[in-house]
């Protein structure tokens, strides 16, 4: 069942969570993730992190990602590890890709081409 969080900021981010049928948590992203929704955002994935026996963020409609972002992943990582469950990132689009790599995120937290991959890694 997807349970749509809502837009963060009206027409910049659309965030919608949904459970598989093995309990993992999907947090599917759309617009852009930047300061404005970065609170929000972070709210979202830590719940999922604490209820859940894994997460996994889809990026594939997301075009743009600021440091604020960067910030709350890692947060959300961190709060993964620390309860011993999964936190992946899946599909990102090219710009986003770029900026995960350039400062070292994707070393940090597993990144897949798709949400399937992900799921299933």
């Amino acid at each position: 069942m997807a349970e749509i969080e809502g837009a963060a900021v009206p027409e910049r981010l659309l965030i919608t969570r949904t459970t598989t049928g093995d309990g993992v948590c999907l947090v599917i992203l759309a617009g852009e993730v930047d300061l404005d929704g970065s609170g929000h955002l972070r709210d979202v994935l830590l719940s999922s992190v604490e209820s859940a026996p894994g997460t996994v963020v889809d990026f594939g409609e997301v075009g743009f990602l600021d440091s604020s972002g960067i910030n709350v992943l890692i947060s959300a990582h961190r709060a993964a590890e620390s309860r011993g469950v999964f936190f992946r990132l899946a599909a990102p689009r090219d710009a986003v890709e770029r900026v995960l790599r350039l400062v070292g995120v994707d070393a940090l937290i597993p990144c897949y081409p798709s949400v399937e991959q992900a799921l299933t890694a």
